[in-house]
Order: C-alpha cells, then structure tokens, then sequence
C-alpha cells in the first residue's frame, strides 16, 4: 500500500503538519511511542506520519485485523493540509471526519474520510474508515 512521499521529521518547535501546535507537543511525542489521548490525536499523528514518511507508525498504529502487511511512503503524493471536520469517542470507540489535500505529479486533491477507532490495550488504533 502506498501512500506519499517521505520527507523529513520537523525539529520540536517546527510547526505539526497536521496543524496542531509546535511538532514536539502534538505529534512528535505519538510518532515516538506515547500513547494518543484521543482518536483525534492518533487521526492527527497518522497524518503526520503520512507527510514525514514514518511506515513504523502507521502500521503500529492501524488494529492488526485490517492493517496491510506493509505500507510504502514514496509514490510521489505530497501531503499539503488537514482539516479535522469532527470528531466524537463514545468509550473505547472513536470517529474522526477529516479532509486531507494532497498534490501527486502536479495534480492537486483531497481525501474526505470518515475514519474509525477504538481503543486496545489502552491505545488508539486506526480501524478503517469510508472515503467519500
């Protein structure tokens, strides 16, 4: 499965790239093994993860029932901007509504998911989500 193009890691005080705050407060700290404290913040960190190229995460952080055996970060799509349009957790189960801009070989688009979470072992896995 493949899903961008690796760029680097910010510094701590670099602006996220999921638009959250200074890097080392908002993903940072997720993609280096803290658990997520919300579904929100783990949607946040895999998108960062998509945008620096970080395939560990992803996998790490997708439940192991629908997770693919790998995940490829270099096809050439570059992640451009997200926008949370909701977010709800009813106990251990959460949905993020977001939209993603991406540009891949001078073509520009957005991804609109309904993603869907839950909760294993006290951390938040990505389940799978409906593309709209």
């Amino acid at each position: 499965m493949s899903f961008g193009l690796a760029s680097a890691r910010p510094s701590p005080h670099a602006t996220c790239p999921c638009g959250g705050g200074a890097f080392g407060h908002c993903c940072g700290p997720i993609l280096e093994g803290v658990p997520a404290p919300s579904a929100e913040r783990l949607m946040r960190s895999r998108y960062t993860a998509f945008v620096v190229g970080d395939a560990a995460h992803l996998l790490r952080s997708w439940h192991p029932r629908t997770r693919p055996d790998e995940i490829v970060v270099d096809d050439g799509t570059t992640w451009r901007g997200l926008v949370i349009d909701g977010a709800e957790e009813d106990g251990d189960a959460g949905v993020v509504s977001f939209r993603a801009a991406w540009r891949q070989h001078g073509i520009d688009g957005e991804l609109h998911e309904r993603s869907r979470f839950v909760r294993r072992g006290g951390r938040w896995v990505y389940v799978d989500g409906d593309v709209d």
